[in-house]
């Protein structure tokens, strides 16, 4: 270019475009680069997260009145102490334990499970439930065990499943051996 010669807009800029990696070094580019990938997260991630975020919250807001109303209409324990009168009572049953085993023996049989030798142990208590810990081991296809296990804890309401271990021989074996430890949780008569 020669020296009277005024230069367009858009050389100008071409020029400084072209001078800008001498200018801002390996850093200043890196730099860039790092703002550059922070604004496209934020067009292809945040933006339409937050959109979201508000489509949500407006849900919320459309949908709690209704949740308020329906609440209030449900009859429902009151206070801490109703509500630990309805567990009790939901925990309070005819059967003892006996009862509960025989019918834990019973859906062993229904569901073709072979229920082993298994241990009983009560567990101490300082308030009015009582907790009856029982170390069941099985064996079965993996579908019988888990069949016994949802029918067991549908018809044995106070029965809770804290823990299982499955074990299978080979690989071949469709069989499989579990130890399934219960809880039946009651309240002291």
């Amino acid at each position: 270019m020669e020296a009277g010669e005024a230069m367009s807009p858009m050389s100008q800029i071409r020029e400084k475009l072209a001078r800008l990696p001498h200018e801002l070094g390996p850093l200043g580019l890196a730099s860039l680069a790092v703002l550059v990938a922070l604004a496209i997260f934020h067009w292809l991630v945040i933006e339409p997260m937050q959109a979201r975020n508000a489509e949500l919250q407006e849900r919320v807001a459309r949908q709690a009145p209704a949740a308020q109303e329906r609440a209030a209409q449900e009859p429902g324990p009151a206070s801490t102490q109703d509500r630990v009168a309805a567990v009790y009572d939901f925990l309070r049953k005819d059967q003892q334990t006996t009862d509960w085993l025989a019918t834990l023996y019973g859906i062993g049989t229904a569901t073709g499970v072979q229920l082993k030798s298994a241990s009983y142990r009560t567990q101490p208590a300082d308030g009015r439930i009582v907790r009856y810990e029982i170390v069941l081991p099985v064996a079965g296809s993996y579908p019988q065990i888990r069949e016994f296990l949802r029918r067991s804890l549908a018809e044995i309401p106070v029965l809770s499943l804290d823990q299982i271990n499955l074990k299978r021989e080979n690989r071949n074996d469709g069989a499989v051996n579990a130890e399934l430890r219960l809880t039946l949780h009651m309240v002291k008569s």
